[in-house]
C-alpha cells in the first residue's frame, strides 16, 4: 500500500525572490575619464576669471588705491562708509530701482500682451515678431547713439516732429528732471522684444485643446487668459522677471553714449557710477567697493529668488 504523501511534499514551497542589489550611488566607471578630462580645465578657467577677480575686488575695496603699484594704504571700511554717504550713489541706486519698477509694470506686461496677440496666428505674425525683436538684436552702444540723435534738441528727430505741430521740443537729455524718463523709454523699447520671444515660446508649449475646451464651455477671452494662460505661463514669467531684474541692475552700455550718467548725476546707475567714480578717476579701491556691493546685491537676489520663487521650476 502506497504511503500517502505529506502535504508539505505536494505543495511547492515558494522561494523568496532574491533581493535586488542596492544601486551604487557612486559615479559610473565610464564617467570618471570624462570628469578627469574636462573638469580641471573648467575649474581652472572659472577660478581665474571668476573667483580670483571677486577675491581681488574684495581685497582692493579695503585700500585707498589708485591702481599703480601695490596697494599699501589700508583704510578698512572707509570706502564703504563714503559710498553709502555719497548722494550720487544713492541716486544711482534709486535709478536702478526705478528701472526695475518700470520693467515690471510696463515692459513685461507689454511683452506679454504682444506675445498673446502674435501667438494667435494672425496674418504676418512672424513679421511682427521679427520687427519687435530687432531692437534687442541691436547692440546697446549703437542703440544709445541712435536715441541720443533722436533726443537731440537741435538736429534730432524729436525736435523735427515737434516743429511739424508748431511746438518746441525740450533738450531732454540735458534736463536732469527728464533725462531718466527718456532712458526708461529706451530701456522698454530695447528689451521688451526679448521677453516677448520668451512668452511666445511659453505660449506655444500650451496645448491648444485646453483653450478649445474652455471656449466650448463658454469662457470669455479674459477668463481663458486668467485661468489658463497665466497659470501655465507662470514658469516663463518668473524666468522673465529674473532676467529683467538682473539686467536692470547691470544696465551700463546704453546709458554711457546717451548721457554718461549726467546731467548732474541724474541718470547714474550703479554700474555707471562704478565706471565714472572708480575707473575714470583712478580710485580703484573705491570702485572695487562699489563692485562688491553690486555683486552682493545680485547674488543675494539670485539665491533668494531661486530658492523662494523658482524652487519648483
Amino acid at each position: 500500500m502506497a504511503r500517502p504523501q505529506s502535504l508539505s511534499s505536494t505543495i511547492p514551497v515558494a522561494r523568496a525572490a532574491p533581493r535586488a542589489k542596492p544601486r551604487s550611488r557612486g559615479l559610473k566607471r565610464g564617467v570618471w575619464p570624462v570628469l578627469v578630462l574636462f573638469l580641471p580645465p573648467a575649474l581652472l578657467l572659472f577660478t581665474i576669471f571668476v573667483v580670483l577677480p571677486i577675491g581681488e575686488a574684495a581685497w582692493y575695496s579695503v585700500y585707498d588705491w589708485s591702481g599703480y603699484g601695490a596697494p599699501d594704504n589700508f583704510v578698512g571700511w572707509r570706502n564703504y562708509e563714503i559710498l553709502f554717504k555719497n548722494p550720487a550713489f544713492l541716486t544711482a541706486f534709486r535709478n536702478n530701482l526705478l528701472i526695475i519698477g518700470v520693467s515690471m509694470l510696463v515692459q513685461l506686461p507689454l511683452a506679454l500682451w504682444l506675445a498673446t496677440l502674435v501667438s494667435h496666428r494672425i496674418p504676418g505674425a512672424v513679421t511682427f515678431s521679427m520687427i519687435f525683436f530687432l531692437p534687442y538684436v541691436l547692440a546697446d552702444v549703437p542703440a544709445g547713439l541712435i536715441w541720443r540723435f533722436v533726443y537731440d534738441g537741435d538736429y534730432g528727430l524729436l525736435p523735427a516732429l515737434a516743429s511739424l505741430v508748431g511746438m518746441q521740443a525740450p533738450y531732454v537729455l540735458a534736463d536732469k528732471n527728464l533725462a531718466i524718463f527718456a532712458i526708461l523709454v529706451v530701456v522698454v523699447w530695447k528689451y521688451f522684444g526679448f521677453h516677448m520671444m520668451l512668452f511666445i515660446a511659453g505660449l506655444q508649449s500650451i496645448d491648444r485643446d485646453i483653450y478649445e475646451a474652455a471656449e466650448i464651455d463658454g469662457a470669455s477671452r479674459f477668463q481663458r487668459f486668467r485661468a489658463i494662460t497665466l497659470p501655465l505661463l507662470a514658469p516663463t514669467i518668473r524666468l522673465s522677471v529674473f532676467f529683467s531684474v538682473i539686467g536692470s541692475l547691470q544696465l551700463f552700455d546704453m546709458i554711457m553714449p546717451m548721457t554718461g550718467g549726467g546731467p548732474s548725476n541724474s541718470t547714474q546707475t550703479m554700474v555707471t557710477f562704478l565706471y565714472n567714480y572708480g575707473i575714470t578717476r583712478m580710485k580703484i579701491g573705491f570702485g572695487s567697493a562699489v563692485g562688491v556691493v553690486l555683486f552682493l546685491i545680485c547674488v543675494t537676489f539670485a539665491f533668494c529668488y531661486r530658492r523662494g520663487v523658482m524652487r519648483h521650476d
